[in-house]
């Protein structure tokens, strides 16, 4: 298998053959597993605040979660996208319209791959494993962190962790969990300068292999979702 990296800036798209796991640690791919664990049932992804609301008006049952270039939350959504906020909340059977700068443009660059999968560090073992057992001849980790003011090194770590793991190795998370806390971004969660990016958020988005399932992105009637898988 071979493995490469890749960013939103040098990506060009995938090629019909190749597996894209599209990695977003902080946070539309934290707060998308964390949607699972709520108990919804998909995840239906939407570029922008317009096309959530589209979406949505189709969709009346479905949960609205998302924010806006920054983790500014979006005005008349039902979450923002905050894992925190989701820890005790029920969407049993429920679709959620999900609403994400860097993984829901990530996905969309990379909707041809041949298997498209959502990544984040609280799920990295299992996408490994079901990788590992799908087997494709080559894998991109596209890391959607990457920005003028920011390191992206949350969604590097995961990378290199899961890259380690699709090598059959098992290091240890707690480097890359402190990684993820150091970067750029990660270092302002529970800073009062930006009060939209919770310290709590944090807590849960640098801790390794929380939940046992993958996230499958497909194409269902013209929507690209999110799946558990």
């Amino acid at each position: 298998m071979e493995i490469a990296l890749a960013d939103l800036q040098t990506y060009c798209g995938a090629a019909p053959n190749e597996a894209v796991v599209v990695i977003d640690v902080l946070r539309s791919f934290t707060t998308a597993a964390y949607l699972f664990h709520a108990g919804a049932r998909a995840l239906l992804l939407a570029a922008t605040p317009d096309e959530a609301r589209v979406l949505a008006s189709r969709f009346p049952s479905a949960a609205t979660v998302g924010a806006v270039p920054g983790g500014f939350p979006i005005d008349g959504f039902d979450f923002g996208n905050s894992p925190a906020a989701l820890r005790n909340v029920c969407l049993t059977n429920r679709d959620v319209v999900l609403c994400t700068a860097g993984g829901v443009r990530g996905a969309t660059i990379a909707r041809h791959a041949a298997l498209l999968l959502g990544g984040s560090l609280v799920c990295a073992v299992a996408t490994a494993r079901l990788l590992r057992r799908l087997d494709p001849s080559r894998v991109t980790l596209l890391v959607t962190g990457v920005y003028i003011d920011r390191d992206g090194d949350e969604d590097i770590a995961c990378a290199e962790y899961l890259a380690a793991h699709l090598r059959g190795q098992t290091p240890d998370p707690a480097p890359f969990e402190r990684r993820v806390r150091e970067s750029t971004f990660g270092r302002r969660f529970g800073d009062p300068a930006h009060p939209h990016l919770p310290l709590a958020d944090m807590e849960l988005c640098a801790q390794a292999d929380v939940f046992n399932f993958a996230m499958p992105i497909v194409h269902q009637d013209g929507i690209m979702m999110v799946v558990r898988g």
